[in-house]
C-alpha cells in the first residue's frame, strides 16, 4: 500500500500497496491465549466505561480544518487491551447528525473508515453534502475517525523532522545491487527509527487493536449493533471486526476490498497488487493514446509510454521546477493507477514538459512541504500495522528473488512498493500477530455488501471474491465491470451507488452477484484548458 497526496476531503488516503513467488509463513486464527482472552477482556470493559459516558461533540480541533457543520469529540482507548487501566491514547471522532430530510427516519450512526491503515477520516460528515450521499445522510448521523497513531496529540512517528523525504529524489528505473543495499539499509534504520520514537507502544499499532479501537467507539455512539462503510484497508479492519464481533453487526459495505487470506497477510497481498497496478497504468498509456490529437503524446500506447520515459530522464537530469526527480514523477504518475478522475491532468503535464512548460508537472508532482509531518505519520501508521500484524520474510534474499522476477513481467510498482514494505523485514517487534481467519468466527452474519471495480489496481479484484466466500452467502458483491478507480461508492457509478444506498437504507441487498457498466472514463483537458479534472466521489489518496 501506499500513500498519496489529495486534498484531505476529496479523498481518503490510501496506504496499503499491497503474486507470486515461495508463500509468506502460514497463518492461521490467533489462538485465544492469556494475552488475547486478557485484551478481550479489557475492550469488554472500556465499552462499556465508555457506552456509560459517552461522547461529548463540541468544535473540532483547528488541525482538523473542518468547517463549523462538523463536530468533534475525544474518545479515550487503552493503548494495551491486557491493561484497560493503563496509558490512554485519545481518538479524533467526527460527526454531522442526520439531517431528517424528506421526513427520514434516523437509523443511527453510520461510521467510516478510509483504509491505510494510516489515513484519517475525520471529513466524512462532509460528504453528506454531496447528492449520492444525501439520502443516507438524511437517516444517518455521519460518523468519521482518525484511527489510533493517526493525527491528535500524539501521531506516530518514526522520523525526526529533518529526516523527512525532501524533494528532488532519484529512483532508478531499475535498481542496481548498489542500490539494493542502499534501500536495505534506509529501511533497517527506519524500524529503528520506529523503535526509537514509539518505545514500547510500538507494538500496540495492529488490525486487533483498531479492531477493538472500532468496538468501544460503537459503544461510545450509543449503537448497539455497528453500521459501518470501509475503503481499501478498511474493508479488511471491517472484515476482521465482523468475525469477532458478528452480534454487533448492523450492516456493513465493504468498498475496494482487501483479500483476506490470512496466507496472503501482507507479503502475498503486497506483491498481488504490481500486476494489478501495471494493467491500470496500461489503461492510462491507452486512454492517452486515444487522445492524441488533445496531447500530441501519440497514438498508440508504446509512444505514450515512450514520451513518459523521455520525461524521466529529462527530471534525472535536471529536476523539473528544481523539486520534481524521478522519485516524485513516479509517486505522481502512480495515481494513475488509483483514479481516473486524474488522467487528464497527468497527460496535459507530460505535453506541456515535453513541449518545453514544466509548471504542471511540477504543481502536480513537488512535495508539499505543509503536510510532510502528514504524510511521515501515515506512512509510520501503515507501517507499524502491517508490521505488527504477520509474519514476512526476514531475508532480504526472499525479498530480492520475488521481486526481482515480479519486475520482469510489472516493472511500474513493483520495487517502488517493495522498498516501501522492507522495513518488515528487520521490525523491532518480537510478537508478530497471525492474521485472523476472516469468516470463521462464532455468529452468523447479517447480510453485507461488497463493491468492487474489476481493474482495480490496489486492491485486486480476487480479494473481493474471496472476502465474499469467506463472509458467506449473506454476502452481496456488486461488480463495476471493466473499470479500475480505487474507491467505487459515492458519486461515481449511479448503478453501484444506488444499491449501497438501497443497503444502507433498508438492509436489501441486490443478489448474489450483480454488475454494473463501468463509469464514463475522463473528457480529455486540452493544455489551453485550466479546468481541473471531474469531481471526485469518495477517493484513496498518496503521500
Amino acid at each position: 500500500m501506499r500513500t498519496r497526496r489529495a486534498h484531505r476531503y476529496g479523498a481518503a488516503a490510501v496506504l496499503l500497496s499491497l503474486a507470486l513467488c515461495v508463500p509468506a509463513p502460514a497463518a492461521t486464527a490467533a489462538p485465544r491465549d492469556a494475552r488475547t482472552a486478557a485484551e478481550d477482556a479489557g475492550a469488554e470493559l472500556a465499552a462499556r466505561r465508555a457506552g456509560a459516558s459517552r461522547l461529548g461533540f463540541g468544535p473540532c480541533p483547528a488541525a482538523e480544518e473542518l468547517p463549523g457543520p462538523v463536530r468533534c469529540a475525544a474518545l479515550r482507548v487503552p493503548l494495551d487491551y491486557a491493561r484497560p487501566g493503563g496509558p490512554q491514547i485519545s481518538l479524533t471522532v467526527s460527526r454531522v447528525p442526520a439531517t431528517g430530510r424528506g421526513n427520514a427516519v434516523r437509523q443511527g450512526s453510520l461510521v467510516y473508515n478510509p483504509g491505510g491503515p494510516g489515513a484519517s477520516g475525520t471529513y466524512f460528515p462532509l460528504l453528506g453534502g454531496r447528492a449520492a450521499w444525501s439520502r443516507i445522510a438524511a437517516a444517518y448521523d455521519l460518523v468519521g475517525y482518525a484511527p489510533r497513531g493517526v493525527g491528535g496529540p500524539a501521531p506516530l512517528s518514526c522520523l525526526d523532522p529533518d529526516e523527512r523525504p525532501k524533494g528532488p529524489t532519484q529512483v532508478p528505473a531499475v535498481p542496481s545491487p548498489a542500490y539494493k543495499r542502499e534501500r536495505l539499509a534506509a529501511a533497517r534504520a527506519y524500524a529503528r527509527g520506529c523503535a526509537r520514537h514509539a518505545g514500547a507502544a510500538l507494538a500496540h499499532y495492529t488490525t486487533l487493536d483498531n479492531v477493538r479501537d472500532l468496538y468501544v467507539l460503537r459503544a461510545a455512539l450509543g449503537e448497539r449493533r455497528l453500521t459501518f462503510v470501509g475503503a481499501s484497508y478498511g474493508t479488511y479492519l471491517g472484515a476482521v471486526y465482523a468475525t469477532r464481533y458478528p452480534d454487533q453487526v448492523r450492516r456493513m459495505v465493504f468498498d475496494s476490498a482487501v483479500d483476506p487470506d490470512p496466507r496472503r497477510v501482507w507479503y502475498l497481498d503486497n506483491l498481488a497488487q504490481a500486476p494489478a497496478f501495471e494493467r491500470r497504468w496500461a489503461d492510462f498509456l491507452a486512454w492517452t493514446a486515444r487522445h492524441h490529437s488533445v496531447y500530441g503524446l501519440g497514438a498508440t500506447p508504446g509512444a505514450v509510454r515512450a514520451g513518459y520515459e523521455r520525461v524521466r530522464a529529462a527530471v534525472a537530469r535536471n529536476p523539473a521546477g528544481g523539486v520534481v526527480g524521478t522519485g516524485e514523477l513516479h509517486a505522481a504518475f502512480l495515481q494513475t493507477a488509483y483514479y481516473d478522475e486524474v488522467w487528464p491532468e497527468r497527460a496535459a503535464a507530460l505535453a506541456a514538459f515535453l513541449r518545453g512548460d514544466a509548471g504542471p508537472l511540477t504543481r502536480q508532482a513537488a512535495r508539499d512541504p505543509r503536510t510532510a509531518a502528514e504524510a511521515e505519520n501515515a506512512t509510520a501508521v501503515y507501517t507499524a500495522v502491517l508490521c505488527n500484524d504477520a509474519p514476512w520474510p526476514a531475508d532480504w534474499e526472499t525479498w530480492d528473488r520475488d521481486n526481482t522476477e515480479l519486475a520482469r513481467r510489472a516493472p511500474f510498482e513493483t520495487w517502488p512498493n517493495a522498498f516501501l514494505n522492507l522495513p518488515c523485514a528487520s521490525w523491532p517487534v518480537a510478537a508478530r500477530q497471525r492474521p485472523a481467519d476472516v469468516g470463521a468466527g462464532p455468529g452468523r452474519l447479517p447480510a453485507t455488501l461488497i463493491v468492487a471495480a474489476e481493474r482495480d489496481g490496489a486492491t485486486p479484484y480476487p480479494g473481493a471474491l474471496e472476502l465474499q466466500r469467506r463472509l458467506g452467502g449473506g454476502a452481496s458483491l456488486v461488480t463495476e465491470e471493466g473499470a479500475g478507480t480505487h474507491g467505487v461508492t459515492g458519486g461515481r457509478n449511479g448503478c453501484v451507488d444506488r444499491r449501497v444506498e438501497r443497503y444502507l437504507l433498508t438492509g436489501a441487498t441486490p443478489g448474489w452477484r450483480v454488475t454494473c457498466a463501468p463509469h464514463p472514463e475522463p473528457a480529455p483537458v486540452s493544455l489551453d484548458d485550466r479546468a481541473a479534472s471531474a469531481p471526485r466521489g469518495l477517493l484513496p489518496p498518496v503521500v
